[in-house]
């Protein structure tokens, strides 16, 4: 052998793994703790009378609640997509593990946490608002300098017009 060098260590379970398996666990605890034993007691007197078929309706009532049960999870865990959202917790989880830098805590004083936050957000906008007012004064230089422009233009064509006028008369 190697040494046992080469032997894989087994991933630890998903929060989806782990969530089912707590499901799983607290159903048994409910059958335990409605037992047999404690339904007869229940039901002593028909319990008495026939307690084969008491037998059966309290193995039919377990089966049922434990299908009841296991449906609405299965349900709740659709509709609120569990298995994605746990997936994708275990994978922020593990792209985590490889930071060096602590992750973000809050400071305990809800201005400096909101300030933290927005500042550097609202300096990142300012630095775009300004990037486009300077784009914006560039073009509307632009359509000046094509106005003033249009205007000689305009004037230049004026006293042609003047000056074909006068020649004609």
């Amino acid at each position: 052998g190697d040494g046992g060098a080469g032997l894989a260590v087994p991933a630890a379970p998903g929060r989806a793994q782990v969530f089912s398996t707590v499901v799983d666990t607290f159903l048994e605890k409910l059958v335990a703790a409605g037992s047999y034993q404690k339904f007869a007691s229940c039901y002593h007197c028909f319990y008495k009378l026939q307690p084969q078929l008491t037998r059966s309706i309290y193995d039919q009532f377990i089966s049922q609640l434990q299908s009841s049960i296991k449906e609405e999870i299965q349900e709740i865990k659709s509709e609120g997509n569990l298995e994605g959202l746990f997936n994708s917790l275990d994978k922020i989880v593990e792209e985590a593990k490889d930071r060096e830098e602590p992750a973000w805590r809050p400071s305990g004083i809800p201005e400096q946490d909101v300030q933290s936050a927005l500042v550097p957000y609202l300096l990142k906008h300012r630095s775009y608002l300004r990037q486009v007012l300077r784009e914006k004064e560039e073009e509307n230089r632009k359509v000046a300098e094509s106005v003033l422009a249009g205007r000689d233009k305009i004037v230049e064509l004026q006293q042609l017009i003047q000056a074909h006028r006068q020649a004609w008369q």
